[in-house]
């Protein structure tokens, strides 16, 4: 595989729509979360990225609303603006036996931590992970289409992440970028392993 250094957006805008082809659960409940947190605890690795309701006032600011955690089969969307950040979740978020894969992390935490105070273990950085393969693009979209030839719709960004429901739309974007950064994590592993690849010139 030829392993591109950087993408233009005119190269991106012909590429399918990349979409997360499982299962989508909304987590907004005690009991809920406590059998989402126990499945993901069985996994080795999981994509991670989380949402903010945009604010257009100045000065204001809301604090995440949405914990998006995937797997390869499920992604589960914990509802923080209604159960907060829950025990279970940050026992998960410290977990160090499972590996949190995201991008621009250090944001995801900090705003995480504005809800709760906890540590972060064994999580991988995609913007500083993709360093090793020259990739120098650091979005996600731009890494996805390098890797992938497929684009990740970011229309749903600035949508209300406090509704009352997540629209369909919603629930679908908020998921395929949590299980992108796992799809990208797997497959640069899966060519470092096998050293199946060069990088463009």
């Amino acid at each position: 595989m030829i392993v591109k250094r950087t993408i233009s957006k005119d190269e991106l805008q012909d590429f399918p729509k990349a979409a997360f082809p499982g299962r989508i659960h909304v987590i907004q409940s005690e009991t809920e979360t406590l059998k989402a947190v126990s499945y993901l605890q069985s996994q080795s690795v999981v994509g991670i990225d989380s949402e903010t309701r945009p604010s257009f006032t100045k000065g204001r600011t809301y604090k995440v609303a949405l914990l998006q955690i995937s797997s390869e089969e499920c992604c589960f969307l914990f509802r923080l603006n209604m159960i907060g950040l829950p025990r279970p979740l940050i026992d998960f978020l410290e977990n160090p036996a499972v590996v949190k894969v995201g991008l621009s992390l250090k944001d995801d935490f900090m705003m995480l931590r504005k809800r709760a105070a906890f540590t972060p273990r064994n999580y991988i950085e995609l913007q500083d992970y993709v360093n090793q393969f020259e990739i120098k693009d650091k979005s996600l979209q731009k890494i996805y289409g390098i890797l992938f030839k497929e684009k990740i719709s970011k229309s749903q960004r600035l949508s209300n992440w406090e509704a009352d429901v997540l629209t369909d739309s919603q629930k679908q974007y908020a998921a395929t970028d949590a299980w992108a950064c796992l799809n990208i994590y797997n497959l640069l592993e899966e060519l470092k392993r096998n050293g199946d690849y060069e990088i463009e010139e």
